[in-house]
C-alpha cells in the first residue's frame, strides 16, 4: 500500500521518516518530551498558518474571481473545499495553542508567567498573546460567520453579507498578527534579533 495515497498515510509516513532520520543523524535519536512538543507545535502551527495564508492569498481572491465568472462560480470551492479547509484550520489553531502552552510548561517558562508578562522573555509573551488573540478570532469571529456564509446555519442575505465582512476582517487581522507573532517565536527560539 502506498502511504502517499491518503492524507493520514502521508502524515504517518512523514513522522516515521523523521524518526528514522533522528535515529541515524547526530549519533542517535534523543527526542525528549520538550523537543517533541516543540516539534508538534511547529507542525500544527504550519497547518494553521498555512491555511490562514491559503484563505487570504488564494481562496478569497479565487472566490471573488469565480463570482465574476458564472461557470462554475464559487459553489465548488464553498461546498467542497472551504468546509474541509476550515476544519483543519480551526483544529490546527487549537492544537497550536495547546502545544504552545505545553511548550511553555516543559521549558519551565510557565504559561501563567508568560501570559502575565512575568517571564524572562517579553518577546515570547507578546508572541503568545498574539497567538491567543488569533485563536479567539478563529473560534469567535471567523468560524461562526463562515457557517453562515457556507449555508451550514440558516441566515438571510443581510446576515450573510455582514458575516462576510466580519469573517474577512477577522481573517485579515489574523494574517496581520501572524507576521509579528512568527517573528516573536523565531526571535525567542534563536536568541533574538540583536545585531
Amino acid at each position: 500500500m502506498n502511504p502517499l495515497k491518503s492524507v493520514t498515510g502521508t502524515i504517518v509516513a512523514g513522522f516515521i521518516l523523521a524518526i528514522i532520520i533522528g535515529l541515524v543523524a547526530d549519533g542517535g535519536f534523543s527526542l525528549n518530551l520538550g523537543s517533541l512538543i516543540v516539534w508538534l507545535h511547529v507542525f500544527v502551527g504550519i497547518i494553521w498558518i498555512g491555511l490562514l495564508y491559503y484563505f487570504n492569498f488564494v481562496q478569497v481572491p479565487a472566490v471573488g474571481a469565480a463570482l465574476a465568472d458564472k461557470e462554475p462560480g464559487p459553489a465548488a470551492i464553498n461546498k467542497y473545499v472551504a468546509p474541509r479547509a476550515l476544519l483543519w484550520f480551526r483544529w490546527g489553531a487549537v492544537a497550536t495553542w495547546i502545544t504552545g502552552v505545553a511548550m511553555l510548561e516543559t521549558m519551565k517558562l510557565g504559561f501563567i508567567k508568560t501570559f502575565l508578562f512575568q517571564s524572562d522573555s517579553l518577546i515570547l509573551s507578546i508572541g503568545a498573546w498574539l497567538g491567543t488573540i488569533m485563536l479567539f478570532n478563529v473560534w469567535v469571529l471567523i468560524w461562526p460567520n463562515q457557517k453562515k456564509i457556507l449555508g451550514m446555519v440558516t441566515a438571510d442575505a443581510d446576515t450573510i453579507a455582514k458575516a462576510k465582512g466580519v469573517a474577512l476582517m477577522a481573517s485579515r487581522t489574523n494574517t496581520l498578527l501572524s507576521i509579528p507573532m512568527l517573528m516573536c517565536m523565531v526571535a525567542f527560539g534563536h536568541g533574538g534579533f540583536a545585531i
